[in-house]
């Protein structure tokens, strides 16, 4: 009877209530987006709100596609949310900060879900996305009645903690000049980390949405990863809010998958980054998590703009020198280029999971070193394919079973889409 209770232990958390929970919002949630997109298509298609192809170079895909898809992400989240996460966690008292920091989050999503909706139909200029993402990042922080009670990035995880033989060991916590959420003037960095931090993951998610399939599986992925964190870590409210996440954004991949019958548009990508960002700081030791698994989008986002620099141009000046970009231009199909990226996604986020606090920078330095390794591959194809080492704003050449699609870039300026 004690071998059974040994061996039954280790599984007996699978059947909890929690873990109930966990697949019902994570099946619910992919179900939810799957049907809603559907609807998305047909309201999309019936006001004329299409990407329509022209003979512009950004815009060169054959035929008009809807680009609303974010909004049925979102919706299926909220409602998802409200019925199986919300409604539970209200019901415990002790949870009382984590349902504060829910409710900020759904009425950030929902300015910037308006607002990019709004730049997905009639177009916006860079500024007001750039204040709809600020404006965002505030009501995340809640700040009110003396405190931010919202999600506040002031402190990470330190990485030396537990080795005596290293600087830094004894505190768990690094912060930056703060120890609690108190506003005061020495939060001033700490704020600006946390709308570094959430601004830079949506722009991250708008640029790798440059391919039919890209940003959602790569999201998805990263999302799942969170949740499995989160469940290790006991924080089971957590991991259930990150399942109804994830299952929201990969419910709309079945339609985003080339040829994608529906774009995300700004409004997908910015939500995407937006949640990812909110749930790698809640809870704690997720952030150096989402680093490894975004770790080649955000470093291609900092190389190519460190690029156009170097070459006297705007670091928003559009060219086509994303990863995806180069990618494609080497021969690999539409699907080839998100089955890569998918690999490495899936590769650091099992990694993230066995490594501990000090061997996660080294396992950022392999995201670094996988990057090189990338540019040097594709480096070598280019040339030897007789291709430009800067492929700047005009069209990529084209292997077969590709056709272009179109989306826009950050909040800065249009990319090309890969549909």
């Amino acid at each position: 009877m004690a071998l059974l209770q040994t061996v039954y232990s280790p599984f007996s958390s699978l059947f909890s209530s929690h873990f109930v929970f966990v697949l019902m919002g994570g099946a619910v949630a992919f179900l939810v987006t799957y049907l809603l997109t559907f609807g998305v298509i047909a309201w999309c298609r019936r006001a004329g709100w299409l990407d329509r192809p022209t003979v512009e170079r950004r815009r060169l895909h054959k035929k008009a596609v809807p680009r609303l898809g974010g909004v049925a992400m979102f919706l299926s989240f909220v409602l998802v949310s409200l019925v199986v996460y919300a409604t539970n966690l209200s019901q415990d008292v002790q949870q009382g900060d984590e349902l504060v920091r829910y409710w900020l989050l759904l009425a950030a999503c929902t300015l910037i879900v308006i607002v990019h909706t709004y730049d997905d139909i009639k177009g916006l200029k860079p500024l007001p996305k750039l204040i709809a993402q600020t404006v965002a990042v505030v009501i995340v922080l809640g700040p009110f009645a003396g405190h931010f009670h919202g999600t506040f990035f002031f402190g990470f995880s330190n990485p030396f903690f537990h080795h005596n033989n290293l600087p830094w060991y004894s505190e768990s916590i690094l912060t930056l000049f703060i120890h609690n959420t108190a506003i005061t003037w020495l939060a001033i960095p700490a704020i600006l980390l946390t709308w570094f931090w959430i601004a830079g993951m949506m722009n991250t998610v708008n640029l790798i949405d440059g391919s039919d399939g890209l940003a959602t599986g790569v999201v998805g992925l990263t999302g799942l990863f969170i949740t499995i964190i989160s469940w290790t870590l006991d924080q089971y409210s957590i991991a259930i809010l990150s399942a109804i996440f994830t299952g929201a954004v990969l419910g709309f991949l079945p339609h985003n998958w080339h040829p994608a019958k529906v774009f995300m548009g700004d409004s997908g990508s910015q939500f995407l980054g937006l949640g990812l960002a909110v749930l790698s700081i809640i809870g704690g030791a997720k952030v150096a998590l989402a680093l490894m698994l975004l770790g080649i989008p955000i470093l291609d986002v900092a190389v190519v703009m460190i690029g156009r620099i170097r070459r006297g141009q705007s670091p928003l000046h559009f060219d086509l020198n994303h990863l995806h970009h180069r990618l494609l231009a080497t021969g690999l199909t539409v699907q080839q280029i998100c089955y890569v990226f998918y690999s490495f996604t899936f590769l650091f986020g099992v990694l993230a999971l066995f490594l501990s606090r000090i061997y996660k920078l080294l396992g950022l330095g392999l995201v670094g070193i996988t990057m090189i390794a990338l540019f040097i591959w594709i480096d070598y194809r280019q040339r030897h394919g007789g291709l430009p080492a800067v492929l700047d704003d005009d069209p990529l050449p084209k292997p077969p079973a590709a056709q272009d699609g179109n989306d826009d870039e950050c909040p800065i300026t249009p990319k090309q889409h890969f549909s």
